[in-house]
């Protein structure tokens, strides 16, 4: 299954979420990795939805400061300190951050020019210590709603295995 690259465009986003989740924990079974698993989800939502940037960011001083991680897209800003544009504001929270339009976001940090809308959903570990960011961009305004939460913090729960 490893080999599949899943196309999941055009699909109503609950069924194409629950496939891509079906997909992922086939995929990671047996793995108990962080980083194997950031790689292998970035690659997977990325195809699977045609992002513009989809990624980790990951703590690499709490509470102060995030660091690129495993991504697919353009070159992606290094390091993010924590309450800083949208990455920053989700891992200071705790909470995931849905922005509609990023231009509108006080404190955006402009990775990529392209970038519309965002979506950042923070992954917790085992003992609910705080371990990364996932970061998706989209060209598009208002490309991600209540469903892509909801999902990919579903989704980013494996961390917490």
């Amino acid at each position: 299954m490893a080999e599949v690259t899943l196309d999941l465009r055009g699909m109503p986003k609950a069924e194409a979420y629950a496939e891509l989740k079906q997909h992922v924990r086939a995929v990671l079974e047996g793995i108990d990795d962080d980083i194997t698993g950031m790689a292998t989800m970035s690659c997977l939502l990325h195809h699977a939805f045609g992002h513009l940037w989809t990624g980790f960011y990951r703590v690499v001083t709490p509470g102060r400061l995030l660091r690129v991680g495993p991504y697919q897209g353009t070159l992606g800003c290094l390091e993010i300190p924590f309450g800083k544009g949208v990455c920053g504001a989700s891992a200071a929270k705790g909470e995931s951050v849905v922005v509609a339009d990023v231009h509108a976001f006080p404190g955006h940090i402009t990775c990529d020019g392209r970038s519309a809308s965002e979506i950042v959903v923070p992954v917790f570990g085992r003992n609910r210590e705080l371990l990364a960011v996932l970061d998706i961009d989209s060209e598009y305004k208002n490309t991600f709603d209540e469903v892509d939460r909801r999902e990919l913090e579903e989704l980013v729960r494996w961390f917490q295995r």
